[in-house]
């Protein structure tokens, strides 16, 4: 097969090229990367020094691609479908740009930093860098919440990249900072969660999602 993403089932960053993937049908091969496992970590190592996914292998271009946003543009250029990921105005296309780099910085990584920080050990969790997460997404949830009231999705009336960037943080809200204060934002949580290409990322990621360490009682 052409394609082969290097990813692992609980990764939001990889739930969000996924997400692309399943929109439109497009064939490729999953290859799952453990990290905690040495034999994994050096083959993916071999495929992207970085060790960090999703990286997205195109062999009938002789590609390696990595970085979730970069995936999608690689896909809607090189293997477009159905779904108009990135709208074809430049205009319109800028803002579905603006709203994914939104939702990766300011609702993906404090959301992963929330999470994370409850993996290591009792003396190394960092207070200030959690609670600086936190306050970080209840100012971006506050901002969406504005924008949501009248939009179905991120940028209007059409799903989008930046709906596949939106979709894997929100869901792990749940984990990171509850969106009991922002009903638009949790209406649009459930519309991203019903959504046929992110509820199968979800279904496949159901195994492991016992592996995420819930918020202290």
């Amino acid at each position: 097969m052409n394609l082969q993403l290097y990813m692992h089932p609980l990764s939001s960053f990889c739930h969000k090229a996924l997400i692309a993937l399943y929109e439109n049908d497009t064939p490729f091969e999953p290859r799952m990367v453990r990290l905690d496992d040495e034999a994994s970590r050096e083959a993916f190592r071999k495929v992207w020094p970085i060790l960090r996914f999703p990286v997205l292998r195109d062999e009938a271009r002789g590609r390696i691609v990595p970085e979730s946003s970069i995936i999608i543009e690689y896909l809607a250029l090189h293997y477009p479908g159905r779904t108009a990921l990135l709208p074809a105005d430049p205009q319109a296309a800028l803002e579905v740009r603006e709203r994914d780099r939104f939702f990766d910085l300011y609702l993906h990584v404090p959301t992963q930093k929330v999470i994370t920080d409850r993996m290591r050990p009792a003396d190394g969790h960092d207070e200030i860098g959690v609670a600086q997460a936190r306050a970080q997404l209840r100012t971006a949830y506050a901002l969406l919440e504005r924008e949501m009231g009248g939009r179905t999705w991120a940028t209007g009336d059409d799903f989008t990249m930046a709906d596949c960037a939106a979709a894997p943080p929100l869901f792990y809200s749940a984990w990171a900072e509850p969106l009991d204060d922002f009903p638009h934002v949790a209406a649009y949580r459930q519309r991203l969660m019903e959504r046929p290409s992110f509820a199968r990322a979800l279904r496949e990621a159901e195994p492991y999602l016992h592996l995420v360490p819930k918020a202290p009682a």
